[in-house]
């Protein structure tokens, strides 16, 4: 047995191990206890604060995406459908399923003719097969969830308009759905022609979020399900939220010219060592080309890969804030 058939063997296992643990450990007692105590403290409490954060957390956790449905633990091919319908390009299934095999065996195929190698030609086509078409679904599902919160607070001031001059709910949301372009005017055309159907306006929100997963429409969820149960000015509530939408944007901005430095040379230093391999690899491809031949090399070659990724996730979490 080879030393790479070695090192992917102990890899594997070491990879069941880890997940075992993980699935059997079971929840911290720590944390689990504070969550009863919590817990408690909000049912038999007579102050108004407990009481008004225990009516806030019902809300939420009424409102809150189930989780094992829109991950898809139940079935990949809803959580991958879900995810294609986000990225509203209208692509279908079938169309990413025959996309991602027809470019593995496109790189699998010229990997071969290039190096001959088999098991590493399968590899880096399986990998870039599988891990390519997911990022180019991750860049348009990002893109357009940017443009929803951009937007967002736009239409919310169109709803607090329509309500100030008497229309009911129902037909604000209609005006934005004519009124604002993009995404944000397309999830409200759904949700008004799912209440033309019969569905309740709660579900029919509830549903756009579970889809959507976007904190910002999640807000506004919460924002009608607490004003229906407590009442007040509608208006006035979601115009505060309209202002909170914004400054909660403005603070992201703030965050990311901030921390572009940091970002630019996380870049720069993870690009470097792929950019001095293709050079060396043009000038000389035998010098190079061992690394494709010598079991030794390829394991050598996967370590500083690991050990990279390992760095380039560090930096990653350093200069990611949440807002």
């Amino acid at each position: 047995m080879s030393l790479l058939q070695l090192l992917l063997i102990g890899c594997g296992l070491m990879a069941i191990m880890v997940l075992g643990w993980s699935a059997f450990s079971g929840p911290n007692p720590t944390k689990e206890g504070g969550r009863r105590l919590q817990a408690v403290r909000y049912r038999h409490s007579e102050s108004a604060m407990d009481k008004v954060e225990a009516q806030l957390r019902k809300a939420v956790a009424a409102r809150k995406p189930k989780a094992h449905q829109i991950a898809g633990s139940n079935s990949r091919i809803v959580a991958l459908e879900l995810r294609l319908h986000r990225t509203g390009m209208r692509w279908t299934l079938s169309q990413y399923l025959y996309g991602s095999l027809g470019l593995a065996l496109t790189i699998t195929l010229l990997m071969f003719i290039k190096t001959h190698a088999a098991l590493l030609s399968l590899g880096v086509g399986m990998v870039v097969g599988a891990g390519l078409p997911h990022m180019v679904v991750g860049f348009f599902i990002k893109r357009r969830i940017a443009r929803f919160i951009a937007k967002f607070p736009d239409a919310i001031d169109l709803l607090v308009r329509g309500l100030r001059s008497g229309l009911p709910v129902s037909e604000t949301l209609a005006v934005v759905s004519g009124e604002v372009p993009g995404p944000v005017g397309e999830e409200f055309k759904m949700i008004t022609e799912r209440t033309k159907i019969g569905k309740t306006m709660d579900d029919a929100l509830q549903e756009t979020a579970d889809r959507l997963t976007i904190s910002e429409f999640q807000f506004f969820c919460i924002t009608l399900a607490i004003q229906r149960e407590t009442g007040g000015n509608l208006a006035e509530t979601l115009s505060n939220l309209s202002d909170v939408l914004r400054k909660r944007s403005q603070m992201k901005l703030k965050i990311k010219a901030m921390s572009s430095e940091s970002k630019a040379s996380a870049y720069i230093v993870g690009a470097l060592p792929f950019v001095v391999f293709i050079l060396l690899y043009t000038i000389n491809p035998e010098y190079v080309g061992k690394f494709f031949l010598d079991e030794r090399l390829m394991v050598a070659g996967m370590a500083g890969l690991g050990w990279m990724s390992i760095g380039a996730f560090i930096m990653a979490k350093m200069v990611s804030f949440e807002i």
